[in-house]
């Protein structure tokens, strides 16, 4: 019996210290109707498989008090590190003040957080992308015409800044070009549809169109190819449809983010705060960006 039991004490012992060893992480995502998104949790599993790590992930759905009520899940769910892709930049502050009062690290990837302690910033460089968008959209154009601009979710960093890239680098570098048309399609699909239809009967005259990402711009050619009408159109992220219409000649150009590579450096850097402690001051890790044209 004494041998019985200390066989069953030692098994149970190993058990309770693989459970201790056994590091969880949680991933907060705006949206898996998204396929950037997706691919991104996708590149984020993966790596916590490579490294050993539990990843729960939650979807937000574009609510904010959805991704709210997800994040306090998450905390309550003692997650060793949080990873967030906020909905709202500004929104889900308190969400991360309360992971940051629980003593969890927070990772922000692909948007930023507008307050609380960022543990590690990992994005690309949105601005640089906006821009790019914007020299070749003028290239195309042969320096002026009328532009529609796209928008997406008010309150996200990306929508913020692949905006001023391009809005900067119009106004700085390609004069000649007006902006007749200024709408936020919340980086969703069927609103890019919907959206560039009433575009296109208020302006008679449409050179371009950037949309802030390609969900967007792929609704918006939607509806420009109902009308028959030959308008460039260039998006954001190069998603698998973006590129495909991209090397079909429907559409101009897709700046291409690396989501995957997102996901995976986000989780790595989990890893990285699990060995040795969240950094003092914010990391900014910038994934690099390209312009893919046919």
């Amino acid at each position: 019996m004494r041998t019985t039991f200390r066989i069953l004490a030692v098994a149970s012992a190993l058990l309770l210290a693989s459970s201790a060893l056994a590091q969880t992480i949680g991933l907060s995502v705006s949206t898996l109707n998204n396929p950037f998104f997706v691919t991104l949790r996708d590149g984020a599993q993966q790596a916590a498989a490579r490294l050993g790590l539990e990843l729960l992930v939650t979807d937000a759905q574009d609510s904010v008090s959805t991704q709210i009520n997800d994040i306090e899940d998450l905390i309550q769910r003692g997650v060793k590190v949080l990873i967030v892709n906020p909905t709202d930049s500004a929104a889900v502050v308190p969400a991360v003040m309360a992971a940051n009062a629980a003593g969890i690290p927070v990772i922000a990837v692909d948007r930023g957080v507008d307050g609380g302690f960022i543990a590690y910033f990992i994005a690309s460089d949105n601005v640089a992308g906006g821009a790019s968008a914007g020299q070749f959209i003028c290239e195309q154009i042969g320096g002026s015409g009328p532009v529609v601009e796209l928008e997406g979710i008010a309150g996200t960093s990306a929508a913020r800044e692949r905006g001023l890239g391009f809005n900067t680098y119009m106004r700085e570098n390609c004069p000649g070009v007006t902006i007749v048309a200024r709408q936020t399609a919340n980086f969703n699909r069927a609103e890019g549809l919907s959206v560039m239809e009433n575009i296109l009967t208020a302006q008679p005259q449409i050179a371009a169109v950037f949309a802030h990402n390609d969900e967007m711009a792929l609704g918006a050619l939607q509806a420009i190819e109902a009308s028959g009408r030959d308008i460039v159109v260039v998006g954001f992220d190069a998603t698998d449809d973006a590129v495909a219409a991209v090397k079909a000649g429907r559409m101009a150009a897709t700046v291409a983010q690396l989501p995957a590579m997102l996901g995976a450096q986000a989780v790595e850097a989990a890893a990285e705060i699990l060995k040795s402690g969240a950094p003092a001051e914010t990391v900014n890790v910038a994934v690099g960006l390209e312009l893919v044209v046919e």
